[in-house]
């Protein structure tokens, strides 16, 4: 695996490689990387004849000065697993690599109510700086193909929305979320858990379960009110329990049984931030 980080020596090696594939990957992460990561890095690998991850923890987009701190930071077991998944590049900018102007006066996306609801509503300049950054990698990598995971449903969707303002030309694929054999979906951040609240953790993968085995057409806030409550119950604080249209993630209320929908979760255990969701398809209703 070739790692390099100046974007320079990225372009150069990325430029001979176009001479030789047509479809070159790319899998942006912040590091920490888990069993999730690695079959982003599969996909690509398969769908791809070059493969290139990035580690870069985004200053940007931490609206909470601790959480950015606290992020967690694994660099030498995160190349291990990346030679051993077949990563063919690592790119590890750094601060000034990616924001050679400095981080003052960026730019701004007009990303609409994508950013005003559920994580953009408690994450307030979360997307913003995610935009920041996804372009800036984009720019530099240029990838055929983008490889992100399910997990971020939202950052997904706001992710599609950045590529169509820049008229950048990549293709978005979105891979299913990995989860541990609790249901527990895989997270960098599980890894600050305590061994007691990663098993509790798993009650957020039980109660979209529990969303869909429930969901009826008519009004959906008696569920969302009793998924809540369960939640609470069970020691979590939530942010949010939600159901939205799964094509535009508008907030759903009232539901007619046949719109296509998503269950989303966003709720603390402890001091760890946890999001999850769900499509809820196959309904059969």
């Amino acid at each position: 695996m070739i790692i390099v980080k100046k974007a320079a020596s990225l372009t150069q090696i990325l430029s001979d490689q176009r001479t030789l594939t047509p479809e070159l990957g790319f899998v942006p992460t912040m590091g920490a990387l888990h069993q999730g990561h690695l079959e982003l890095i599969k996909t690509s690998r398969q769908e791809c004849g070059f493969t290139t991850s990035s580690i870069f923890v985004n200053p940007t987009q931490f609206n909470d000065p601790k959480d950015f701190e606290k992020y967690p930071v694994t660099l030498e077991n995160d190349v291990y697993l990346l030679e051993k998944a077949g990563c063919d590049c690592l790119f590890l900018p750094s601060v000034t690599e990616v924001y050679p102007g400095g981080m003052a006066h960026l730019e701004h996306y007009p990303l609409g109510y994508l950013e005003s609801i559920f994580e953009g509503k408690y994450r307030p300049g979360h997307f913003q700086g995610v935009c920041q950054v996804v372009y800036r990698l984009l720019k530099m990598v240029n990838p055929t193909r983008l490889f992100i995971g399910q997990k971020d449903y939202q950052q997904c969707m706001v992710i599609k929305r950045l590529t169509e303002l820049t008229s950048t030309d990549v293709r978005i694929r979105i891979c299913a979320t990995v989860r541990e054999a609790s249901g527990l979906a895989m997270s960098s951040r599980n890894t600050r858990l305590s061994n007691e609240n990663r098993l509790k953790a798993a009650e957020i993968y039980k109660t979209l379960q529990f969303i869909k085995e429930n969901i009826k057409p008519g009004s959906l806030t008696g569920l969302t009110d009793t998924s809540t409550n369960q939640l609470n119950d069970a020691g979590f604080k939530p942010d949010y329990v939600a159901l939205a249209d799964a094509q535009n993630l508008q907030p759903v209320i009232d539901w007619n049984g046949t719109q296509k929908l998503v269950a989303l979760v966003a709720a603390f255990l402890g001091e760890v931030r946890l999001i999850d969701n769900m499509v809820l398809d196959d309904l059969n209703r």
